[in-house]
């Protein structure tokens, strides 16, 4: 019987973009895996408010993943939260859900890892959860832009996708070969000033922004 594997993908999602939904089909390709659990933040303490409301940021993105072959879950609970919401806090209550033996593979981008030192109680995500990263140009074949605590602790628990399925939590992947070109700023820029930015929102998605009149101001 094929090991059950989970990739978690968390985000703004203000709005949710073509990398994205780029992300989340090339992780459940290449972990053999058609669970992917979407986390749209609440009130992320290291961000600026967010311009749609939790409501719209589901919406759109059960628009955007809808369409693909995957079980798709969206987990509301860091917008369900109170207060700052913390990944570590999210994690914990995940893997409290699904049991100590179930592989997670936690997604992350580039900047993000370039800042994980910052996040709360950072190491003690390798405890629960694998964590894997969507390099970015400079980064695919070096770790020597990463703060040193992070690259150290990024690069003793590297492993090829098949270890990783095997093992519950506590080990990286660098993905070479998959980067994201799209960014939520740069959309909500465009649209705020009467483009439309078609090569990088679902087409269903775009409809709904439009529909619902967001990011004008």
């Amino acid at each position: 019987m094929t090991r059950r594997c989970i990739i978690l993908l968390g985000g703004s999602f203000d709005p949710v973009h073509i990398g994205h939904v780029e992300l989340g089909k090339y992780f459940c390709k290449l972990f053999k895996t058609n669970e992917l659990r979407l986390i749209p933040a609440g009130n992320p303490w290291q961000k600026p408010l967010l311009k749609a409301t939790p409501e719209q940021r589901i919406d759109m993105l059960r628009l955007a993943f809808e369409p693909l072959d995957l079980s798709v879950t969206v987990d509301t609970q860091e917008i369900d939260r109170p207060g700052a919401t913390y990944t570590i806090d999210t994690l914990k209550t995940i893997r409290k859900e699904v049991g100590n033996d179930t592989p997670l593979v936690f997604i992350m981008g580039a900047d993000q890892l370039l800042r994980l030192d910052t996040w709360h109680n950072w190491r003690q995500l390798f405890t629960l959860t694998h964590i894997a990263v969507s390099a970015r140009p400079g980064l695919s074949n070096s770790l020597t832009l990463i703060p040193k605590s992070i690259a150290d602790e990024f690069s003793k628990r590297f492993a090829e996708p098949d270890r990783i399925k095997s093992s519950p939590y506590g080990l990286t992947y660098l993905a070479r070969d998959v980067q994201v070109n799209a960014s939520a700023t740069e959309i909500r820029t465009a649209l705020q000033n009467d483009q439309s930015p078609v090569t990088l929102v679902p087409e269903q998605v775009l409809k709904y922004i439009k529909e619902n009149n967001l990011y004008k101001n």
